[in-house]
């Protein structure tokens, strides 16, 4: 049709008009996306997708039809198919047939819109691998939908969603999926068919039980269910060999779930009706890390809490403990014990003000021998240079502790104590160091947490890389700058701390060690960071970048999915705006996707 035509007439005075309004896409941008096969719309205030987006791939430009010559870069012939198109923070309510006409698209992100409905013919899009559709006014979903077979990514949360169809099991590809925030009072069975899902997010529903088919998730690393109104756990999740992080506050469970899941470290119930700590359900964690039990019921901690050996961090704040165990101070690995709104007895409240270090000394030291038994060994031992090595910790507990001495080296006695130990934990903080022990290497076997914070290291000796069981290494408040690139041989290395240092720029070696869990970096000049690089850290989970000199923050970072706590507080850049920081992680994460520049 000729472009002087409208509604079938012909306009007299089209040639002459000037003031002619301006198309909802210009026609540079869509020429664009030809080129590079992506196309942004985001907050354009728009009410429908003109249609001249739907025909992208269909129609030939309009300088095309125009005759006009194209240069060997702009031959629409050659163009691509769109594979992207964004088209968040709009004022869209439906969405037409018509977007089968781009059959090529690989992501396609509707989040933030006023979306009732969704056509049937988005299950025509077969390469479609991201699905972002949070934050609309979906009540249903169409079960054509279920055919796109190549979907990785699907985000519904901030719907209306009350029931889900059977046939979503049949997304086979599917890895993440989030559900938080809508009305779902029950779950389709078919969801256990999800052979692929790592991430099931079904946080603030109204659900009141969960089908035994979520046992079949053989893959899913995190389950969060916080915020419905359940009242118990099936056992058969026990059975989800891969489960790492199972997340169950603000429900409505009296009993602690046994569950006996191999693998899984971090399990979350604050905020139930927990009255007690079933022995048998306590000792089903085999692999638990972190415990969190605060504002529940709960009156008394069992003996035997001393099975969890892999528990760092147990928090019973705000229940009814009225005492303490005192063989709680033997688990290995705990490091922090939140206790605060308990009405304990025999604890003055000063010492749980000290923190958990100060706690469980004090608790060890209400360990009572066993009658009859003759302890031949003394809980410590002087050395010439005065310095304590508590044996008891040594023998019992593998921790090495030469702590607060403000010392400037480590004698070689403390050493001496240790020779022919296996110990796994090191504690030289609060000293003057200012060069690493070079004795450390007879521990390489062993040694998987080294605490070096508050000292005056200003670099880091390469020898560091001969401890190739460290897992947790504390580097806080020295006056280091820089890592030694020996570090990337640590291959088992989970956490590092670094925080009330002098780096200026990430440290180049983290990226390389891919089994890192956590690096705080607060409080420190950081101007910069590899996002594309950090990417390649799949198991970085927590990162902290407060108290920073980031002038901008690459929206890239927004694609480091393993991502759970993000803290970019105290930094000078002006996006994400403070407001947006300060909703969380979730809030800024979805925040830097939608600002990837196409």
């Amino acid at each position: 049709m000729s472009r002087f035509k409208r509604g079938g007439r012909v306009d007299s005075l089209s040639g002459f008009q000037t003031d002619k309004a301006e198309p909802a896409v210009p026609n540079g941008l869509l020429n664009a996306a030809r080129k590079s096969g992506q196309l942004n719309l985001s907050g354009r205030g728009l009410t429908e997708v003109p249609q001249n987006v739907y025909r992208l791939n269909v129609d030939t430009p309009e300088e095309a039809n125009k005759n006009l010559s194209f240069g060997a870069d702009d031959r629409w012939w050659e163009q691509t198919d769109l594979i992207k198109l964004l088209l968040s923070s709009n004022q869209l309510t439906t969405l037409s047939d018509d977007i089968r006409l781009l059959p090529g698209l690989t992501t396609l992100d509707l989040h933030d819109n006023k979306l009732t409905s969704l056509p049937g013919a988005l299950g025509e899009l077969g390469q479609l691998q991201q699905l972002r559709l949070s934050n609309n006014q979906l009540s249903t979903l169409p079960v054509e939908m279920c055919r796109l077979h190549n979907l990785h990514s699907l985000t519904l949360q901030n719907n209306l969603l009350e029931t889900l169809p059977e046939e979503l099991g049949q997304l086979d590809n599917l890895t993440e999926l989030v559900l938080s925030s809508n009305r779902l009072n029950s779950l389709p069975s078919g969801l256990g068919h999800l052979a692929c899902l790592q991430k099931l997010d079904l946080s603030h529903n109204l659900l009141t039980s969960l089908p035994d088919s979520l046992a079949k998730l053989a893959s899913l690393k995190l389950l969060d269910c916080s915020n419905n109104q359940l009242t118990c756990v099936p056992a058969s999740l026990s059975e989800m060999t891969s489960l790492e992080q199972l997340y169950l506050r603000h429900n409505k469970l009296r009993l602690l779930p046994q569950l006996p899941a191999t693998n899984l470290k971090e399990l979350y119930l604050g905020n139930n009706q927990i009255e007690r700590l079933e022995a048998e359900q306590l000792a089903s964690l085999a692999a638990i890390s972190l415990l969190e039990l605060r504002d529940n019921k709960i009156q008394s901690v069992p003996e035997e809490v001393t099975l969890l050996a892999t528990l760092t961090r147990l928090d019973l704040t705000n229940n009814d403990v009225a005492t303490l165990p005192a063989s709680l101070s033997l688990l290995p690995n705990l490091k922090v014990l939140m206790l605060e709104g308990n009405p304990l007895r025999g604890i003055r409240r000063d010492l749980l003000s000290k923190g958990t270090t100060e706690l469980l000394k004090y608790l060890r030291g209400r360990i009572k021998e066993e009658p009859g038994k003759v302890d031949e060994t003394p809980t410590a031992m002087t050395l010439p240079s005065q310095a304590r090595v508590n044996i008891h910790n040594l023998q019992t507990l593998k921790i090495l502790d030469y702590s607060e001495k403000q010392s400037e080296n480590i004698p070689d006695e403390v050493f001496d104590a240790a020779a022919g130990q296996i110990v796994t934990t090191m504690n030289f903080s609060k000293n003057q160091l200012t060069t690493l022990p070079p004795r450390l290497a007879e521990f390489q076997g062993s040694l998987t947490e080294l605490n070096l914070g508050f000292n005056k290291l200003s670099c880091l000796s390469p020898a560091v890389s001969s401890l190739v069981q460290l897992t947790h290494l504390d580097l806080r408040n020295n006056q280091l700058s820089d890592l030694p690139s020996d570090l990337g041989s640590l291959k088992k290395l989970r956490s590092v701390i670094l925080n009330y240092n002098k780096f200026k720029c990430f440290p180049d070696v983290l990226y390389e060690i891919v089994s890192l869990e956590t690096v705080l970096l607060g409080n420190n000049q950081v101007g910069g960071l590899d996002a594309e690089r950090l990417k390649a850290l799949g198991a970085l989970s927590t990162l902290d970048l407060s108290n920073n000199d980031l002038l901008n923050v690459a929206p890239e970072l927004g694609l480091c999915t393993s991502l759970r706590c993000l803290s970019l507080d105290g930094n000078p850049f002006r996006t994400p705006r403070a407001a947006i920081v300060a909703k969380g992680t979730d809030a800024v994460m979805e925040y830097l996707r939608s600002r990837i520049p196409t």
